[in-house]
């Protein structure tokens, strides 16, 4: 704290670096909790509901709505306070975990109350949607007792590379990136690896991927449009040599990466569930948690509760795992249309899904399939459609999709969620085509964090 200037030092209001004392209030979406000063809103990451601290102001101005603050001292602290495993889980330090300080019996109740603050405020519902704990499963590694305390789920890890060749991640709302030896939230066999004891000079990120056993392990390395061949290509650390090593090319913010390359090994992995194998390229996109995978899947399929002989799209499929296990239940007599954007995923998917019956996958943007669909009807007779999955990126589906979809008229849609407003705002959407939510349940597969995971059954309106 040492530095810092106290609120209205010579004479002006806040600025970054000040210091405020101030009573938490509840918990907001995004990993902070919501305060007041001089009834302006602050909102705090590292604090708790109900506690009482000094927080560093880092984002402030006189016409803002609100400012941002990171508890630096805590005066009175909340019984569901913890000391964080992670020694830069903290106030202007990495920005992954937002709620290591929390116990994870806590963690799960801020998620919930967050959950239930989104759907009442976006989609006028109020929701009875508890986040459930998913238990890490043994082939992770991890032990009980970290589990126990949310620690070793993590299967997936992408490092951001500093200037000096050190692997770690991104500070809070900053390019920044904070150094790390190891991260506690990532499986046994992740950390195993040791990519942080290496430099990686020249690359702008490593990717860590390491779905169960360890020799399955695979380290993807992405280095900028600008250092790609000739003297400028960067140079590769040891890597362990059980592990398959591979480059790409990073093409800018929202940019799919470029095609992956082999340098040693292969460049896909192998992700296991219900008996079924899935190959996934590079670190083309899986759930993080290993009891993830399974956990969606009987979920959506306890949802929609798909029938022999009935047609179903799956759409934003990815690799293909809710596609399969929609075949599987709806069997020869039915058939189901994946809908994906990702050229690599689709490739994927068509690996994992050929000679399944009835399985179709269509490469293209969901809005634009959906849509040329829509005008082939006018043309002939349309194919109907009984049961949809909609699972799509943190932003949503958004309007256009869910109109969509609507208009196909399934008698349930099963949507999958990674972001509370999101699924809030598509929710309320679907209200307005005749949709209403049915049921909703949430998962915590992403310990530490503030991000979670829910499924949600809309219907027609009866």
């Amino acid at each position: 704290m040492s530095g810092a200037e106290p609120v209205g030092a010579h004479g002006a209001g806040p600025g970054p670096g000040a210091l405020l004392e101030l009573e938490v209030g509840p918990v907001a979406h995004g990993g902070h909790c919501v305060a007041r000063h001089e009834g302006r809103v602050v909102f705090v990451r590292h604090a708790l509901p109900g506690e009482r601290v000094r927080a560093r102001v880092t984002e402030a101005g006189a016409e803002a709505s609100f400012w941002r603050a990171d508890a630096v001292e805590v005066l009175e602290a909340s019984p569901d306070r913890v000391e964080p495993a992670c020694p830069v889980a903290g106030p202007g330090l990495c920005g992954g975990c937002d709620w290591q300080h929390a116990s994870p019996q806590a963690q799960r109740r801020l998620k919930t109350a967050v959950l239930h603050e989104q759907m009442q405020r976006l989609a006028g519902l109020d929701v009875d949607a508890p986040v459930e704990e998913v238990a890490v499963p043994a082939s992770a590694g991890t032990s009980p007792q970290d589990a126990a305390r949310g620690l070793g789920w993590r299967t997936r890890v992408a490092y951001a590379v500093d200037g000096a060749g050190r692997l770690g991640f991104r500070a809070h709302r900053e390019h920044r990136v904070v150094p790390v030896e190891r991260c506690p939230i990532a499986t046994p066999g992740v950390v195993d690896l040791g990519l942080p004891q290496r430099r990686w000079a020249g690359w702008q990120s490593v990717e860590a991927v390491v779905p169960g056993a360890a020799d399955d392990a695979l380290v993807v390395a992405s280095r900028r449009p600008d250092r790609t061949t000739g003297r400028g290509a960067p140079r590769l650390p040891a890597v362990p040599a059980g592990a398959s090593v591979a480059t790409t090319t990073s093409r800018g913010p929202r940019q799919p990466p470029g095609p992956v390359t082999r340098v040693r090994g292969r460049t896909w992995v192998r992700e296991e569930v219900r008996g079924r194998s899935f190959r996934v390229t590079g670190a083309g996109f899986w759930q993080v948690h290993p009891g993830a995978a399974e956990v969606l899947t009987d979920a959506v399929l306890e949802a929609l509760a798909p029938q022999p002989g009935e047609a179903a799209l799956d759409l934003y499929s990815g690799a293909g795992l809710l596609t399969a296990a929609l075949a599987d239940a709806v069997g020869e007599s039915g058939r189901v249309t994946a809908v994906e954007g990702d050229a690599r995923a689709v490739a994927d998917a068509r690996r994992n899904l050929h000679g399944t019956p009835g399985a179709e996958v269509v490469h293209g943007p969901v809005q634009r399939v959906l849509e040329g669909r829509a005008a082939a009807t006018e043309e002939g007779p349309a194919q109907p459609v009984d049961v949809v999955v909609l699972d799509p990126p943190r932003t949503g589906a958004r309007a256009g999709v869910v109109a969509a979809v609507a208009a196909l008229r399934p008698r349930a849609v099963a949507y999958v969620a990674c972001d509370p407003a999101a699924l809030a705002r598509d929710v309320a959407t679907f209200a307005g085509h005749g949709y209403e939510l049915r049921t909703l349940r949430a998962f915590d597969l992403f310990p530490s964090t503030h991000h979670l995971e829910a499924v949600a059954l809309l219907e027609p309106r009866a």
